[in-house]
């Protein structure tokens, strides 16, 4: 199944943009299935207008190739970052835009990894309820809990919606190069978007884990925190960050579908297609 039910479905060489579902959720520690989250993302995007109501345009036409599933490794997150990593790699090589769709946070570093080897002046744009700065977590330094922490120690991190974090992780911020802005922040400051949009230039790597979303609107998440972003929200955020930066991949991440409740699922679709809209002419 091809991201938007393109037909005839696009080369990699004709791409764009190339989507990637990273269906593993081996660390989740709350609600379990996000490893279901990128074929209800492509499932839903088969059902939405092609034709960019905002954008007045129809985006796909840039190109957009959807890969076979990574294949899961289960050996443990470490293994699976390194999947990953040697994936988007591959794609990167070539020029294409990676979009992949996870799946858990934790395999996030691999493909800021691959990016990185490529654009070394690289940033990372995370929107995300949680900090996920710990040193380690249930073992693990790659767990989805610390995969913040890893991407700040390879890059300059900057963190937009945060509401939840450990006390490890709140005495580690003020100690990190890592600029954090709280759900509470956006809320407060009119021109939050233009201060946040001030740590970010050049080449650009966005994660997007959905519970940056508040859960009236996103329930679908493996650990959803009160007092999240809206929609419009995030599209200011990403619209002016694709006007002012390159951006070299993103990923959406964390989508745990619930049965009977597809509005989470086509939402999810559609922003990553307006997302695509924005980064391209």
């Amino acid at each position: 199944m091809n991201f938007g039910g393109i037909y005839p479905a696009h080369t990699l060489r004709e791409a764009t943009f190339v989507v990637v579902p990273v269906p593993y959720d081996l660390t989740s520690t709350y609600q379990p299935g996000s490893r279901r989250g990128p074929t209800a993302i492509i499932e839903a995007s088969t059902n939405m207008e092609l034709y960019d109501d905002e954008l007045k345009k129809e985006t796909y036409l840039a190109g957009i190739h959807t890969t076979l599933p990574v294949e899961i490794d289960a050996r443990g997150p470490r293994s699976m970052v390194n999947a990953v990593r040697k994936k988007i790699s591959k794609i990167v090589a070539l020029n294409k835009i990676p979009v992949m769709l996870g799946g858990e946070h934790s395999i996030t570093f691999g493909a800021v990894q691959a990016v990185h080897e490529k654009y070394p002046k690289l940033s990372v744009l995370q929107l995300d309820a949680h900090a996920d700065l710990r040193e380690s977590y249930q073992g693990s330094p790659f767990s989805h809990a610390s995969v913040a922490r890893r991407i700040s120690e390879i890059c300059p991190l900057v963190q937009v919606g945060i509401r939840s974090m450990s006390k490890e992780e709140g005495d580690f911020l003020p100690q990190s190069k890592v600029k954090s802005y709280s759900a509470d922040f956006v809320a407060e400051n009119k021109d939050w978007c233009e201060r946040v949009c001030k740590n970010l230039k050049g080449d650009v790597f966005v994660t997007i884990d959905l519970d940056v979303f508040d859960p009236s609107i996103m329930p679908s998440t493996g650990t959803p925190e009160p007092g999240g972003l809206y929609w419009k929200d995030v599209l200011r955020l990403l619209k002016r960050v694709a006007e002012s930066c390159t951006i070299r991949g993103f990923d959406v991440v964390e989508l745990a579908p619930i049965p009977g409740n597809i509005g989470p699922d086509f939402m999810t679709a559609k922003l990553i297609y307006r997302f695509m809209g924005y980064m391209t002419k």
